[in-house]
């Protein structure tokens, strides 16, 4: 648990103090053998310092301390002491056993990094991403036999990030972001809130300093007002429980400050401002039984009007982390919103100390309650067998255990957990895989869904299959259609396809690659080796392989490919005739472009290419409207005979939406339009035009204009309106009219029947 205001500061924390914490709980015979791991780890950290100049020693003592406040067993404690002495003074697993015991060797190797112990073995992959996926691998594997393992890394990446300040700033940023993506989504999974709230202000604070310092400063601002208002609701509150004869605590509760940040981007979307955000004023009653808390949520109803939507009543639905607890939010003194929390004495326990307020260290047992609170740990023991490296581990962690998650039901009553955004094909792949494979269509309770749909909780899942299905579609890998959420899914689809034949994956790959570069307006022949770079494969045939069975997506292509045209941009040499050296770059009006050799210019966006970011792009300079920016390959560009009116024009920093024309093949229907533009909604794209033509033969041709962000976001909406019913094909328009460049927009071509 972190620790409290009270104690003393980790860094200054003695020995003294964490064996006087041991005490309050241990047997007195237990605490030799931790003077014992702690005067070996003494010694063998001898002579060396942390980055912060404290002697190393301070930094095990100091977890050893957190480690105490969770009421761990001595073999955890003696862990805890020992856990760095392998890793940094090369001290043997064998020793430490025969030392200290199996266990506790165990647990110091489930806490050491493999990048240190196995740096130059052969067959270990030298990047850094990759060394840092199986250690966290390892980690997880030991997790899932041993929950001491985790509890006491929490504790250990929690010292660190308190003493962060004393490294490299990259260093700084590197480990704050895997604290935010690994560290603290694992506490609050465990329900140690304490550890997990602190994990995620100190990863905010080196990741996002400017706006961390700014909500501290507005809560230090509003300090004494907020502790005032705090005290005169307490002591109304007290005094109607006292009628009623409950025997309550009250305190104010602090919101941290990540929360506090996240709360505000999604009341900026409502226009809300700081000052509305309901749970900055909020306080909590402790009571002594459950009973007592629904009588005082009747009481404070009574007092104050209750704000609709704002009622959660976790007691009656607990959090997967095993939180419990009556959240209400109302309209308090002077008419404030005031959020309240009830609960009981042990509720509270269990939400400061998670999984550890259940795991019986004492007697040395686990009862069977406890092993089911953390079941979703054995999965890991089944999983990590199916995935094929450590990435793929992580990963599957980071999306299948700690998103949010949804209980559904199968047709039997029986109960599967998914993550939150699961769809009833990630249901019949935890069921099981080949049911997975051989899936036609789904029923959520009782009606017809489309296999990309959403579960909510509470949903009766029953799938259809066929036995004389050929195995899944390779849609079903495509990101932006969304048919499966989970790694685990993705990963038995994965498998399926590699088994296939590979002269067939290269043939699918191919034209899955050649379909993609083509609606984007790129030529595959002149980024064939670019694509090689950004996907490491031996050969073309390998990469288009690896395509073909989904081990790459096309919109991991569409990003990483956007990301390098822009940086491309940023230091490409001039292609059109040279602008004279003595003329600097300026700024020009529209934010996120720079030209070479004139001024501050009224600036457009040609309708007749509608650019993107990514895109190489020149500018041409107009008469009347300054200078219009085009595509490289725009056929008015290069039928252009003023060659000194065509300057160069780079991307910037992006800073606004791009217009895009999209032309969009498709037999006509009733219906046709909403479903595109629902497509485009759902992506919170705008789309400012669209204009349609009848071919003649039943078929149409519309060509929209949708504001996106660049070449990733396109490439997501043309996969999904390219599924729509009766699309025939869907790709970036190439308007083209002989002439100089224009800014305006040109009339949309009758398809040839």
């Amino acid at each position: 648990m972190a620790v409290r205001a009270e104690e003393p500061k980790t860094q200054d924390v003695k020995f003294d103090a964490v064996l006087a914490r041991a005490a309050e709980y241990l047997p007195v015979d237990r605490l030799d053998a931790i003077t014992q791991a702690y005067e070996f780890a003494e010694k063998c950290h001898e002579g060396q310092l942390r980055k912060t100049g404290d002697p190393y020693i301070t930094h095990p003592v100091s977890v050893a301390y957190m480690v105490a406040h969770l009421e761990l067993d001595q073999q955890a404690l003696m862990a805890a002491l020992l856990h760095d002495v392998q890793e940094d003074c090369g001290i043997p697993n064998d020793v430490i056993a025969s030392n200290f015991g199996e266990r506790v060797a165990k647990l110091v190797d489930g806490l050491t990094k493999l990048d240190k112990l196995h740096m130059n073995v052969g067959g270990v992959d030298p990047a850094r991403g990759t060394l840092q996926a199986q250690n966290l691998r390892k980690m997880f594997l030991a997790m899932a036999e041993d929950i001491s393992v985790v509890l006491i890394k929490l504790c250990d990446r929690l010292h660190n990030m308190r003493t962060l300040w004393a490294f490299p700033v990259e260093k700084q940023r590197r480990i704050a972001l895997e604290t935010q993506e690994i560290f603290a989504p694992l506490a609050n999974r465990l329900g140690v809130w304490q550890i997990k709230w602190e994990l995620e202000d100190l990863a905010f604070r080196y990741l996002e300093p400017e706006k961390y310092r700014e909500i501290a400063d507005l809560l230090a601002s509003k300090r004494v007002t907020r502790e005032r208002y705090i005290r005169e609701a307490s002591a109304i509150l007290k005094g109607h429980l006292d009628t009623a004869s409950i025997k309550a605590e009250i305190s104010g509760r602090a919101k941290h400050i990540a929360s506090i940040y996240h709360k505000m981007n999604r009341y900026s979307e409502q226009s809300k401002t700081f000052d509305q955000i309901y749970d900055l004023l909020a306080v909590r009653i402790f009571v002594d039984s459950v009973s007592e808390c629904y009588h005082a949520l009747g009481i404070i109803h009574s007092i104050w009007r209750p704000i609709p939507g704002q009622f959660d009543d976790y007691i009656g639905n607990p959090k997967d982390s095993m939180y419990q607890s009556l959240h209400t939010t109302v309209v308090g003194p002077h008419g404030r919103p005031l959020e309240i929390q009830i609960r009981t004495y042990e509720m509270h326990r269990v939400a400061e100390y998670g999984v550890a307020a259940h795991w019986r260290y004492k007697d040395g047992n686990k009862s069977g309650k406890d092993d089911e609170r953390i079941a979703w740990l054995r999965q890991l023991l089944d999983w990590q067998r199916d995935l094929t490296g450590a990435d793929d581990f992580v990963e599957s962690v980071k999306t299948d255990i700690f998103h949010d998650q949804v209980f559904v039901y199968t047709p039997k009553g029986d109960v599967l957990d998914l993550p939150a955004g699961a769809t009833p094909l990630d249901f019949a792949y935890r069921v099981h895989t080949d049911l997975g494979h051989q899936t036609v269509g789904a029923k959520v309770n009782g009606r017809m869904v489309s296999l990309n749909s959403q579960l909510k909780n509470g949903d009766v899942v029953d799938v259809m299959r066929s036995r004389a299905s050929k195995g899944p579609s390779r849609d079903w890998l495509n990101a932006n259609l969304g048919y499966v959420r989970t790694t685990h899914s993705k990963e038995k689809i994965r498998q399926w396809f590699r088994k296939q034949e590979r002269a067939e994956n290269i043939d699918r790959g191919r034209e899955l690659i050649e379909k993609e570069m083509r609606r984007l307006g790129l030529d595959l022949s002149e980024r064939q080796d670019q694509l090689l770079t950004m996907f490491p494969y031996p050969s073309w045939e390998d990469f288009l392989a690896a395509l073909g069975y989904g081990g790459v997506s096309t919109s991991s292509i569409a990003r990483k490919m956007g990301a390098a045209i822009a940086e491309e941009e940023a230091v490409a040499e001039p292609v059109l005739p040279p602008v004279p050296e003595k003329m600097a770059p300026a700024t020009l009006g529209s934010p996120g472009m720079r030209v070479l050799g004139v001024g501050n210019l009224l600036t457009t966006m040609a309708r007749c290419c509608n650019p993107l970011p990514g895109d190489q792009i020149v500018g041409y300079v107009t008469r009347t409207r300054g200078v219009t920016v085009h595509r490289a390959d725009c056929h008015n560009v290069l039928n252009e005979e003023e060659h000194e009116r065509i300057v160069e024009v780079e991307w910037g920093t992006v800073a606004k939406l791009y217009p895009v024309s999209v032309r969009i093949e498709a037999w006509d229907r009733v219906g046709l339009l909403r479903d595109i533009t629902t497509v485009v909604t759902e992506d919170k794209v705008n789309m400012v035009g669209v204009r349609t033509a009848e071919n003649g033969d039943g078929s149409v041709t519309i060509l929209a204009t949708l504001e996106t962000t660049g070449i990733e976001q396109l490439s997501r909406l043309l996969s999904r309106i390219e599924i729509l019913r009766g699309v025939r094909s869907v790709d970036r328009a190439q308007e083209r009219k002989r002439g100089r460049p224009t800014a305006e927009p040109l009339p949309l071509r009758r398809a040839a029947n």
